[in-house]
């Protein structure tokens, strides 16, 4: 019985190994620095405080029956107070304060490029300008929303909601290698998102068994060792 176990606990050890190293590894890098440096809160600059109007703002037509309304709330950018109208469905429009209609359905690069610029604290020069369909987010964002990527320096992406204005993320180098740790930690590396599914189950039951194995033949063997010890006695 203790033979066949101990073999089974070697050959599990061969089978577990791999994502044990794995799971170690990126456990250690996700936990090498604080998580808030990870989200690049250091690169953020403080929220603008709201200007207040010199009139009362002009509240935007809604009309609920063509798209549901989650909210509306007044929004500091630096072009100036804009209305921020959020529907049920995730997406949003802007609208003036000072006549209540609608703006531009989109951002342009020049106004993502402001507000990106305002929300950045670092010292990184703005490199670049991109815009990304809903669909086809780059991997460090994934957020399912048009959105713009304004690239400080050579690492450094401030990601702007194409339709709200809103500072979706911000990404560092250290972000990207973190996200791609998590990936490998629950062995998902092309969402990052799915931690249930079946090589996760699977390798944890292998190493689950592997423990179980060893801690029954530990006693076996030092029992053993004991009666050797008192027959040589």
């Amino acid at each position: 019985m203790r033979l066949t176990l101990t073999k089974w606990h070697i050959w599990l050890g061969w089978l577990a190994g791999v994502p044990l190293l794995l799971w170690t590894i990126s456990g250690l890098f996700m936990v090498a620095r604080p998580i808030e440096e990870v989200r690049g809160t250091h690169l953020r600059a403080e929220a603008p405080v709201i200007a207040t109007p010199a009139n009362p703002p002009v509240f935007p037509r809604i009309d609920s029956s063509v798209r549901a309304v989650r909210s509306v709330e007044l929004a500091q950018r630096p072009s100036g107070t804009q209305w921020i109208v959020r529907y049920a469905d995730g997406g949003g429009r802007r609208a003036s304060i000072e006549t209540g209609a609608y703006l531009a359905p989109q951002l342009t690069s020049d106004e993502a490029a402001g507000i990106a610029e305002a929300a950045y604290a670092g010292d990184a020069p703005l490199a670049q300008m991109q815009r990304f369909d809903a669909d086809a987010n780059p991997m460090d964002l994934r957020r399912g929303r048009p959105a713009w990527q304004a690239r400080f320096g050579d690492s450094h992406h401030v990601y702007v909601d194409a339709e709200t204005g809103d500072v979706l993320a911000v990404r560092t180098r250290f972000w990207r290698a973190f996200d791609f740790m998590w990936g490998l930690h629950i062995m998902d590396l092309q969402q990052r998102e799915d931690t249930s599914h079946p090589i996760l189950i699977v390798s944890a039951i292998l190493a689950l068994l592997m423990t179980l194995f060893g801690a029954i033949i530990l006693p076996w063997r030092y029992l053993k060792k004991q009666r050797a010890r008192n027959k040589a006695a």
